[in-house]
């Protein structure tokens, strides 16, 4: 085990947060058995007390320590996508504090799929609530410089120590599915999608209704850069960059093709038009663009196909909250 590692484990027994990357996003982890250093996280992230957080845990093996009346299809799961970006809502054991669960029933858990996560975990030797290390709604960090730029030293509540595991593999939050019911359902789109889950259950889940419980990332508004962010048509970027440029406004544009204007101030960046590429890069490029002082930020809308679910659910949320600053 690596001194860093050593440290960080430390930090975390002692009340601390510590920074750490995961295949998805960065996290920002708390011992999730402590109260007072979970809620270290709602104070440094400006986040409502009410919504839950997840449980990273070192292994499969962890499970019933957080979880009880675990169905079948929950081993099933994490026997299929475990280390990985799929996160499983299952009744809670008593013992889990409610600053992790939002006072509900319910616990969401996975085991993350980033080779420096597992081993602070397993040095850790427990459950770490870690949300995205940034500031609540803001558009989620992907490297350990956008942790730094972001939470940078608040007082008390400052994050303690970043691990820097570079930039996440994923980019984009983990598929979150509810196993409390009947059916099983997804209440967050990520990159492991219905159907792949369905050929391990057998039969597609469903979706989240009225009754579901509150889980991360689940609001209207969130994923959100502070400049003004649109999602647009392939016909209409173009459009929208000249009527951005006839008002002498600085423009910021991510799309998959190359930039056919040659303006200063246009900032075009090229994403891959690939799903797994553009969940990649595209946090990293809403951030990078959110830092200039741009008046608009406009992203070419993604194919509605299924593999592009997640991506389309996060930026319509950014787009939401966005304009905010």
């Amino acid at each position: 085990m690596s001194p860093e590692i050593e440290k960080a484990a430390a930090l975390l027994r002692q009340g601390e947060l510590v920074a750490f990357p995961t295949e998805t996003v960065y996290g920002l982890g708390a011992d999730a058995s402590n109260p007072e250093a979970v809620a270290k996280i709602f104070a440094a992230k400006g986040r409502p007390v009410d919504h839950p957080l997840i449980v990273h845990l070192p292994g499969v093996e962890h499970l019933d320590r957080w979880a009880r009346e675990i169905p079948e299809t929950a081993y099933a799961l994490a026997k299929a996508f475990w280390p990985g970006p799929l996160t499983l809502i299952l009744k809670r054991q008593p013992n889990v504090p409610d600053a992790v669960t939002g006072g509900q029933d319910t616990v969401g858990v996975r085991v993350p799929g980033h080779p420096l996560a597992l081993e602070l975990l397993k040095a850790f030797d427990g459950g770490v609530a870690a949300p995205s290390a940034n500031r609540f709604g803001h558009v989620s960090p992907t490297t350990a410089q956008h942790v730094h730029d972001e939470l940078g030293e608040r007082g008390n509540n400052s994050v303690a120590m970043v691990l820097d595991g570079g930039p996440c593999r994923v980019g984009i939050e983990s598929t979150i599915v509810d196993l409390t019911g009947p059916q099983s359902r997804i209440l967050r789109p990520g990159m492991i999608s219905a159907a792949d889950l369905g050929r391990v259950l057998g039969r597609a889940p469903g979706t989240g209704g009225e009754s579901a419980p509150r889980v991360s990332g689940s609001l209207e508004s969130h994923y959100a850069p502070s400049t003004d962010l649109a999602l647009l048509q392939p016909d209409v970027v173009i459009f929208a960059v000249r009527e951005a440029l006839a008002a002498d406004q600085r423009i910021g544009v991510i799309a998959p093709m190359a930039s056919p204007l040659s303006d200063e101030r246009i900032v075009w960046r090229q994403i891959s038009g690939e799903a797994a590429g553009f969940a990649h890069d595209i946090y990293a490029l809403l951030r990078e663009l959110d830092g200039l002082g741009l008046s608009r930020i406009v992203v070419q809308k993604p194919p509605q196909a299924e593999n592009w679910r997640a991506i389309n659910d996060r930026l319509q949320r950014a787009v939401a909250g966005s304009g905010a600053g």
